[in-house]
């Protein structure tokens, strides 16, 4: 039976203050200033890497942490995405896809450690990437017919709900080769990118969390890819071909808008982008070039090049997926060559680096930090 929404936030509202509480020892065991980076290593055998986060940025490997599922590691970009490792729910819950076992895994945040809470299937082939917004989940699936499938948190025990009929098929069908999904910060709206066909599908979210109204914009630049929000819903994209960024004023209806155009950063195969918690500047990795561009972003959502070798990951690299840390002070990107996650110091739109931490297998994909 359909669980009602309204419902559901009323138990959210009161079964967050259990969570809190339950939590509030390991917050304050940690501090502020502390951390942890999470990888998803998408091997046989799935799991989640932990790094601890110093109050100095650099990381130490922590532990190991099994999905309970599959993933289908090879090759440096296995999944072709962005999203298929992201927190929820304030950083108390983590939540994975298995592509290789069709399902995704949620974990409970404590402290450095991972608790498993439950492992459904996607509704669909290879999952790549989660969408998460209060107590609200949806999930992009790439393989077969690629589709979007939503979910509800059940707040007391961490486990995922099917939301009954609201699978819904991608625009650009079989081909499509999607890389993302992801919520508005107002939650009002639902957008995924297809690789292939340079297609943008959205959807305005309805009261029980159902897709609706889908609506499909041709990309500004081609192999559009990753994208981020800004605080005030414009939607940023990776555009693969060229190495560039675009802008788009998205509104209540899912209706796109274009900002900003193509502004290239001169480099090779951009794919993976994040924007500050101000939303003043946006870093993109240039998986081609092994190194980050940098953009200003404007309130109303234009884009300016920033800096377009603002960080460097060296030669024979592969800069794939990225991370910011919950207060935006450090940058993570993991390197799809080397092994190894990548640390820089944010300040004002400026990287410096940080030092690395290796033992990241061939095939990961997914990288999250709080």
């Amino acid at each position: 039976m359909q669980m009602n929404r309204f419902m559901a936030h009323v138990v959210s509202i009161l079964a967050a203050a259990v969570l809190l509480f339950a939590f509030s020892e390991t917050t304050v065991a940690s501090g502020e200033d502390s951390g942890a980076v999470y990888v998803l290593t998408n091997q046989t055998a799935n799991a989640v890497m932990v790094y601890a986060r110093a109050a100095d940025g650099t990381l130490s490997f922590s532990d190991t942490f099994p999905t309970g599922g599959a993933g289908v590691g090879s090759g440096a970009d296995p999944l072709g995405s962005q999203g298929s490792l992201v927190l929820g729910w304030h950083n108390r819950l983590l939540f994975a896809v298995n592509a290789g076992t069709n399902d995704v895994s949620i974990f409970s945040v404590e402290g450095l450690k991972l608790r498993l809470l439950d492992r459904v299937p996607s509704q669909g082939q290879m999952p790549v990437s989660i969408a998460v917004r209060d107590d609200l989940v949806y999930v992009l699936n790439a393989g077969g017919t690629p589709n979007i499938a939503g979910f509800v948190i059940d707040p007391f025990g961490g486990h995922l709900i099917s939301l009954p009929g609201s699978t819904r098929p991608l625009a650009g069908g079989h081909g499509s080769a999607p890389a993302q999904v992801a919520f508005s910060p107002d939650g009002d709206v639902l957008m995924a990118t297809e690789k292939n066909t340079n297609l943008i599908d959205t959807w305005t979210v309805s009261d029980d969390g159902s897709a609706e109204n889908p609506r499909t914009t041709q990309s500004n630049g081609a192999t559009p890819f990753g994208f981020t929000f800004t605080r005030r819903d414009d939607a940023i994209v990776s555009d693969a071909t060229p190495s560039a960024l675009s802008s788009y004023e998205v509104d209540d209806s899912g209706k796109l808008q274009l900002l900003t155009g193509t502004a290239t950063d001169g480099q090779k195969a951009n794919c993976w982008v994040v924007t500050t918690r101000d939303g003043r500047f946006a870093f993109t990795t240039n998986t081609g070039s092994g190194n980050i561009s940098s953009y200003f972003v404007t309130k109303d959502g234009l884009l300016s090049l920033l800096d377009p070798v603002a960080g460097v990951t060296g030669s024979g690299t592969a800069p794939i997926d990225e991370a910011l840390s919950s207060h935006s002070h450090f940058l993570y990107v993991r390197d799809g060559v080397k092994g190894r996650v990548d640390g820089f110091r944010v300040e004002n739109g400026t990287l410096t680096p940080i030092g690395s931490a290796g033992g990241v297998p061939q095939g990961a994909q997914g990288i999250a930090a709080r």
